[in-house]
This record gives C-alpha cells, sequence and structure tokens, in this order.
C-alpha cells in the first residue's frame, strides 16, 4: 500500500490582475516527485495561469485530481473573487486569508524576499502550517450586496472628500464645478440606496433577518446591509468565536511577571466599522449598551474602552438573536 496517497497536499494561489501565480504543497517532501510518490500528485510544484476563464479551467484540471486539503488565497480586493467562485463551485476547499498574516507568517519563517514565485510557496506553507478555516460560500445574491456595499462606501468617502474641498477652494469657479460634482455623488448614493434596498427585500431569507437586526435599537439599514453581507457567520458560531472573526476579542499582552494592555486587532474592518458607529449610537439610546456603557466610565475606564466593550456587547446580543431567531428585548 503507498502510504504517500494519504498525505494531503496545500495549495497556495497569489493572485494577480492578469495572472495566478500556483504553488502545489505535499508537507515532508522536497520539490519535484520524491520517491514513490504518485504520478499526477506533485509536491513542491510552482505555475502561473492567465486570471481568464481559459486559466481557470486549466487550474481546475490540475486541482481536482489531486483532492487538496486547504487551498488559501490572499484578500486582494477584488481579484480573488472569480477564483473562489471557480474552486467552490469545483467543491473545492478554500479559505482566503489577510495578506498581514501571510507577511507575518513569512517574517516568522525568515522569508523575507517577495516575489510572484515565492509568494505562493510561502501561502501554501501557512495553509499546512496554520490550517485556516474557509469561509462558507457566499452565493450570487451575497456576492451582489457585497459589491453594492463597497460602492456605496466609496461615494461616501468621496462626498467626504469634495466637501471638504468645496470649504477650503476660494475661486467660484471651481466652488461651483465641486458642487455640481458633489450633487452627482449624492443622487448617485441615493439611486445605490434604493439597488441596496431591493437587494436585501429580494431574498425572503434577508428580509427576516433584516427585520432581526432592524429591531434592535441602534442598527439602522447601513449596518445591517454590511452584517448580512460582511458576516454570514453571524448566528452559527459561539460568542467567543465570532468576536475573534470581527476582531473584537482582546489580544494578550502577557510576560513573565509583566500584564500588558490587551488590544484589539485584525478580524474584518467593515463589520468592526459599522458596529462602532452602531455602538456609539447605541450608549447613547439603546438601555442595555447605555448602561453598560455609563458602569464602565462611572468605573474611570476611558471612552474607548467602554465604546468597545459595548461593540463586543452588542456583537454578541446579535449573534444570539440570529442564532435564535428572535427579535431584541430590552431585558
Amino acid at each position: 500500500m503507498d502510504e504517500t496517497r494519504s498525505e494531503p497536499c496545500f495549495v497556495g494561489i497569489d493572485v494577480g490582475k492578469a495572472h495566478l501565480d500556483i504553488f502545489i504543497y505535499v508537507p515532508g517532501h522536497s520539490a519535484g516527485h520524491p520517491p514513490g510518490h504518485p504520478p499526477g500528485r506533485p509536491s513542491g510544484e510552482g505555475f502561473r495561469l492567465n486570471r481568464d476563464q481559459a486559466g481557470l479551467d486549466d487550474l481546475l484540471a490540475r486541482l481536482k485530481p489531486l483532492t487538496p486539503a486547504l487551498i488559501v488565497l490572499e484578500a486582494t480586493g477584488g481579484f480573488e473573487r472569480v477564483v473562489t467562485a471557480a474552486l467552490w463551485g469545483a467543491g473545492l476547499p478554500v479559505a482566503v486569508v489577510n495578506p498581514r498574516q501571510i507577511r507575518d507568517f513569512a517574517r516568522a519563517s525568515g522569508r523575507l524576499a517577495k516575489t510572484d514565485r515565492l509568494d505562493p510557496q510561502v501561502i501554501a506553507r501557512f495553509a499546512a502550517a496554520i490550517r485556516p478555516d474557509q469561509r462558507p460560500q457566499p452565493d450570487a445574491a451575497a456576492c451582489e450586496l457585497a459589491d453594492l456595499l463597497a460602492r456605496r462606501r466609496q461615494l461616501v468617502e468621496m462626498i467626504s472628500a469634495e466637501t471638504m474641498r468645496s470649504h477650503q477652494v476660494r475661486l467660484a469657479a471651481v466652488r461651483k464645478r465641486l458642487a455640481a460634482h458633489l450633487a452627482w455623488l449624492e443622487e448617485e448614493l441615493s439611486q445605490l440606496e434604493a439597488d441596496l434596498d431591493r437587494a436585501v427585500q429580494a431574498s425572503p431569507a434577508w428580509r427576516e433577518r433584516a427585520a432581526l437586526l432592524l429591531s434592535v435599537p441602534c442598527i439602522g439599514d447601513a449596518t445591517t446591509r454590511t452584517l448580512l453581507a460582511d458576516l454570514p457567520e453571524l448566528g452559527s458560531l459561539d460568542r467567543r468565536r465570532i468576536a475573534a472573526l470581527v476582531g473584537l476579542a482582546p489580544v494578550a499582552h502577557d510576560s513573565g511577571q509583566h500584564r500588558g494592555a490587551r488590544h484589539i486587532q485584525g478580524g474584518r474592518g467593515t463589520v468592526r466599522a459599522a458596529l462602532y458607529m452602531a455602538a456609539w449610537i447605541g450608549s447613547r439610546f439603546n438601555p442595555v449598551l447605555k448602561a453598560l456603557y455609563g458602569r464602565l466610565r462611572a468605573a474611570g475606564k476611558p471612552r474607548k474602552v467602554a465604546l468597545l466593550a459595548c461593540m463586543r456587547r452588542l456583537l454578541t446580543i446579535l449573534n444570539a438573536m440570529v442564532r435564535d431567531n428572535t427579535p431584541w428585548r430590552a431585558a
């Protein structure tokens, strides 16, 4: 019996605008085909494909016979979406991770160089060593909502920037053009908000979940849409794991007798930003969060620490509501 057949392989994919750099890694073997390694199951093989339909077809044809234990890609601002969709569609296990995690792993492994040839190797070794959790496959509606939300964030940022410029410019002609551009951006934002509402209302499951979330004082449409698109795990994890996923779990900094301050880090920035605004409003108008915030401030906690505690409490409440399918109850 050939024991090498039971050895898992891990795939790292470095996604670029035009190309995919892939590396297939089998722990315990050097590059090439080790003695007794079965044909078609390469160890340490790297190759490049175009990021188009022909390249994706070739990628699936190469990876499916290998039955990889895990395929890892970096989040690259959207370029990875079509690749992950193809891999998910083929039933292959995929995890999309923050590029910072890969670079930290590379530095810890003594791999300081960064090239198109080396990057997928580091990603594949990261997959084998860390085994990051797979993210649930989003459906087409979730991808559409995520794209609309990303565009909304862009419009809001542009409106803010143009508003700042309009306050600084002196020339009347330039102010007039800025005003016209702001009016156009506001109209675009209004139409996009309508598209977002239609996207949520088109899904019965989303309508039901949105109604649950909106029942919470301090949760509005923007936060609800962000949670629907960027946190599909809500309600399926326990409170500690959901907090760690979002990046609201305090990280210890202890050594010997020293007990350092706890800080949050990592996680999903878009979700955390939405919860920040919701918790800030909730610290004034939501009875549960207002009481928590007041109690922590009275105990001498800084405003930021108290607000972060409110964010985590709010996330815990939302997670339990979705898990149990129950609306908000203050008591």
